[in-house]
């Protein structure tokens, strides 16, 4: 088990050491765009003992910088273009594992040494088959190549404080798997995950328990089995019979645990409704952007896709709505409310990052007003408005100055039209949300339309009425295939058994 938990001290993670027991364990896989924050927080909720976060990219990695987010108790990993990468808090840090895609044993150890602080294991993908991880010598394609597997993984045994492990498929014969698996634990590794199936299987294909209980019965580390989803695992005792039937020490669950996470609760599977609707509070509790959500949901509720709230799902463009296609309208509006109220409080404790964005703010002109895109017509924003109508007056296209405060990352922007500057005195999420309210600004200053609903210019509805006149049916097939059209691929690939981008591998 976990050493004791580390906690916040004025808003950081505490140094620490931890000692993760990798056996007699149940744990959520890392998935591409699943494993994020609300999907880890959840399935430790239903009885995970350990989660992974999604596979995440060393080079990616390296190029974040480590932040503090106050407002909502996390630290975050910020990219160069401000989007968080990877997000963690105190509740999970004793658990969490952070698994990283990587093909160079120097780059590994930086990004372990980045991370370690925050995190309660390093794992490295050496299975996953899909390009996204296989270029650049990732993921499985580092199978072929032992010596590289050595030096990684030796370099980061030696060089962390955290116990690392890593994540294989088996190998055309078993063994070479097993020569392969024995010189991976003479790395000195605490546990090793094995998907049972060959690189070029896909979940339509039987996993290999024989294989993975002969590894299991071959090492003295802990064996994790995985890849039991499709044949094996539909409920909670199924976790225990593919244990069983493979001699691994630990269950590794993926798709099953993104079907329904509470795959992990002794009581039975709980229903979706609930489940679903408990993914929503924490992905509005921690920010999750509201694709990643969606994209989530869409993987939960698989076959009722076409249902009233499936349909709501596919329509819905933000966060709020999708609280609301779930009859958590007021629960959004109370958390929103109680974000806002912990940011101001922070920003009167520190009021000189609240600085307006520009140098010089003499002459600029000012309103209190946000971008609601439920208020806008489809293909029609603000900025494209005052685009067309620069290009019109045959005037310099509009020039966008953008600033993000410090304390809690909100952006604000000046747009500059004709000599003339604007700009929203709302903060906001993101740098295309603070510009879409500048050019609002200016548009409305200058009683021009701006794309609402039934406001649109001669010049927008001209285009559209001259693109129907030409395509019709087009026109028509264009507006309703829109909506959901990500999420119903997404059900045709699971349901003819292809393996979906998320992994699970």
């Amino acid at each position: 088990m976990a050493c004791e938990v580390e906690g916040f001290s004025r808003g950081r993670m505490i140094e620490h050491s931890l000692s993760l027991c990798y056996r007699n364990k149940l744990i959520l896989a890392p998935m591409v765009r699943v494993g994020t924050l609300p999907m880890r927080l959840l399935a430790l909720d239903y009885g995970a003992d350990i989660v992974y976060c999604e596979e995440l990219i060393d080079l990616k990695m390296l190029q974040c910088k480590r932040v503090v987010n106050e407002v909502l108790s996390t630290v975050d990993f910020v990219a160069p273009d401000d989007r968080v990468v990877f997000r963690t808090c105190e509740r999970e840090q004793s658990r969490v594992v952070f698994q990283m895609g990587t093909s160079d044993a120097e780059r590994a150890l930086a990004v372990a040494r980045l991370v370690e602080n925050d995190v309660a294991g390093i794992d490295v993908n050496m299975g996953c088959p899909k390009e996204y991880s296989t270029k650049g010598g990732m993921g499985a394609a580092l199978l072929s190549d032992p010596d590289k597997i050595e030096k990684i993984l030796s370099t980061l045994v030696k060089g962390t404080r955290r116990p690392v492990t890593c994540k294989i498929r088996i190998l055309p014969s078993l063994e070479d798997t097993l020569s392969l698996v024995k010189r991976i634990e003479r790395t000195g590794i605490a546990a090793v995950t094995v998907h049972g199936r060959k690189r070029e299987e896909r979940p339509q294909h039987p996993v290999s328990c024989e294989a993975i209980r002969a590894i299991a019965e071959a090492l003295s580390i802990p064996v994790i089995a995985n890849g039991g989803s499709h044949d094996h695992i539909q409920k909670y005792l199924d976790i225990e019979d593919f244990r069983q039937a493979t001699a691994a020490s630990s269950v590794m669950v993926a798709r099953a645990a993104m079907w329904n996470p509470s795959i992990f609760l002794k009581e039975g599977l709980r229903p979706l409704e609930e489940v679903m609707q408990k993914y929503i509070r924490y992905a509005i509790q921690y920010e999750n952007h509201y694709t990643n959500t969606k994209y989530c949901l869409c993987q939960m509720l698989r076959e009722q896709l076409e249902s009233p709230q499936g349909r709501l799902l596919h329509a819905a463009q933000s966060s709020q709505e999708i609280c609301e296609a779930f009859g958590l309208g007021a629960f959004y509006e109370e958390m929103t409310r109680e974000l806002n109220a912990r940011r101001a409080e922070l920003l009167a404790r520190t009021p000189e990052a609240a600085a307006e964005p520009a140098e010089d703010t003499s002459g600029v002109i000012k309103m209190a007003v946000k971008f609601d895109r439920r208020a806008y017509s489809p293909q029609i924003t603000p900025k494209m408005c005052l685009l067309e109508w620069c290009r019109k007056e045959k005037l310099a296209q509009p020039v966008y100055d953008t600033v993000q405060r410090p304390l809690d990352r909100f952006f604000c922007s000046v747009v500059t039209v004709a000599e003339q500057k604007y700009q929203s005195t709302l903060w906001d999420k993101s740098k295309k949300l603070a510009e879409q309210a500048a050019a609002i600004v200016c548009l409305r200053s200058r009683g021009l339309p701006e794309g609402r609903l039934g406001e649109e210019s001669p010049s927008w509805h001209k285009r559209k009425r001259e693109a129907i006149d030409q395509d019709p049916e087009g026109s028509r097939n264009q507006e309703h295939a829109v909506p959901g059209e990500l999420c119903k691929k997404l059900f045709v690939a699971l349901g003819s058994g292809e393996e979906s981008p998320l992994g699970g591998w």
